[in-house]
């Protein structure tokens, strides 16, 4: 008997899993290439029988739906990991805008999460802000997010796909991305323009000064100083982002849950 009703609680489980698979699949950090795909998924499966000895063991969910739950699942976990990589986006488009204000523009790097290239400076304020999520325990909030989201959005219930907020709130994300990324940005590319008008008037007064040969060194030379004056705001900043990625993710969740 004992075995039977240990039998009965495995599609649950597999529900619970799904969730949990999908999101660290997506999550920045979680999900990085390097890390092995037996550990995402031995991650997955404690953190999946943590979550069972948590909720309501005792819903029915074996019935003819029980593959569109599992589907439910799947897409609650990677919408939820896609939001907070789309914010933590953020800082690689900083980045992009310095380096192309810098000049590094055609100068990229592989990104290890996703094996594409990306922006010098941008890959540099990312790893800074991923050791920044380490250093106060972001990722245990992250993990303690998804252990929330089970209370949002039960095992047996389904997701609306018909309205259209869940795709509003995504857009109206996107935008809020673009704008810190701006604000991030703004130190450096506000200084590099100032360096760009000085060299403008150099060339215009003194002709024989080629601009092109001594602005390069100097706006890496400038920005490189901004850079490391400006770096406790860019704390403060990685700060509020991390705020506002947690503060996405809960309300989608409840978008999620009807509210």
């Amino acid at each position: 008997m004992l075995e039977l009703i240990n039998l009965a609680y495995i599609p649950i489980f597999l529900l619970i899993f799904v969730r949990m698979l999908s999101f660290l699949v997506v999550m920045p950090l979680f999900s990085y290439r390097t890390i092995p795909v037996m550990y995402k998924i031995g991650l997955s499966f404690f953190l999946a029988l943590t979550v069972f000895y948590t909720i309501d063991a005792s819903v029915a969910v074996v019935n003819e739906l029980y593959l569109i739950l599992l589907v439910k699942e799947a897409l609650v976990g990677l919408l939820i990991g896609f939001i907070a990589y789309m914010v933590l986006s953020a800082v690689q488009i900083a980045g992009g805008f310095i380096d192309f204000q810098m000049g590094f523009a055609i100068a990229n790097v592989v990104d290890p999460q996703t094996g594409a290239q990306s922006p010098i400076i941008g890959q540099y304020f990312y790893i800074f802000a991923l050791l920044f999520l380490l250093a106060v325990n972001g990722h245990h909030l992250i993990i303690d997010g998804m252990f929330f989201s089970y209370q949002i959005i039960p095992l047996d219930t389904f997701i609306s796909l018909g309205d259209d907020s869940v795709v509003k709130f995504i857009i109206k994300t996107f935008n809020q991305m673009v704008i810190i990324a701006f604000q991030i940005a703004i130190p450096i590319v506000g200084a590099l323009f100032l360096v760009d008008i000085a060299l403008g008037i150099i060339a215009r007064t003194v002709p024989q000064v080629n601009v092109f040969v001594v602005g390069l060194p100097l706006k890496i030379f400038v920005s490189f100083v901004a850079i490391l004056i400006f770096l406790t705001l860019y704390m403060t900043l990685a700060r509020s982002l991390f705020e506002f990625m947690f503060q996405t993710i809960h309300r989608l969740l409840l978008l999620f849950g009807g509210a």
